[in-house]
């Protein structure tokens, strides 16, 4: 295992998520929440990948393969906790947005 290529994974998976979640932004910013759900829903496909890749190189660490130290997947691990964070801070938002949204709607009516 190449520790540095599986931390460059984790780093584009998890900005690619990063780029889904600042979209979703942008679409609740519009009150498009039907288009925020499913940018933050491809956003958490992304996650996952970036996730996975970083608990199998964990877990074979744990299993006893001998892996280098890399500063790279180090600072890989702390992009995905800090995207995964915003992900989820997102998500809450979009249902604060919307609740907001609907009270609005029903004082207009």
């Amino acid at each position: 295992m190449d520790i540095n290529e599986v931390a460059m994974g984790v780093i584009i998976n998890a900005c690619n998520g990063r780029d889904k979640i600042d979209k979703a932004f942008d679409a609740m910013g519009q009150l498009d929440f039907d288009a925020a759900r499913a940018l933050l829903e491809e956003a958490d496909k992304d996650l996952l990948q970036a996730h996975n890749a970083q608990t199998e190189t964990i877990q074979a660490q744990a299993a006893g393969e001998n892996t280098e130290y890399s500063l790279l997947f180090t600072h890989a691990q702390d992009t995905l906790m800090t995207i995964t964070s915003e992900h989820r801070i997102a998500k809450n938002l979009l249902n604060v947005f919307e609740a907001m949204s609907a009270q609005i709607e029903t004082l207009r009516a």
